[in-house]
């Protein structure tokens, strides 16, 4: 029986051992599996939040879902032209400046029509009679 009580101790730590280095094998994934969870609970809150924000405004979500694509649209475009060439190169060949010229102005009414016009508003000036 002495014997079985000196041996308990150093079994004891055997199984520690064992366990204990196992345990240590099973602490990385953990760490994972921690993270993972912290990560879906921080999306599920994140979701409500979402949601509780869209059903409240939902104008502006989706004025802001139009700019967005618009964005998207626009970098979409300007990545083709990037890809393809601007455009904007010069063009080969030969010009000449031609000055530009006013023609002579044009009037539609006769200096008679403007005269008739001032007369036939001095002659309706109020009267004592009426």
């Amino acid at each position: 029986m002495d014997t079985k009580l000196i041996a308990l101790p150093e079994r004891a730590m055997e199984l520690v051992e064992k366990w204990g280095g196992q345990a240590m094998d099973l602490v990385p994934r953990a760490d994972k599996w921690l993270e993972t969870s912290a990560k879906i609970g921080v999306l599920k809150s994140g979701s409500k939040v979402a949601m509780k924000f869209v059903r409240r405004n939902p104008v502006l979500v989706a004025a802001t879902v139009a700019g967005a694509g618009a964005l998207w649209f626009i970098a979409r475009k300007k990545a083709k032209q990037a890809r393809n060439g601007d455009g904007r190169d010069a063009i080969e060949g030969s010009a000449r400046r031609i000055e530009a010229k006013r023609p002579a102005r044009k009037t539609t009414r006769s200096p008679a029509a403007r005269k008739t016009t001032r007369t036939r508003a001095r002659t309706q000036a109020p009267t004592a009679e009426s």
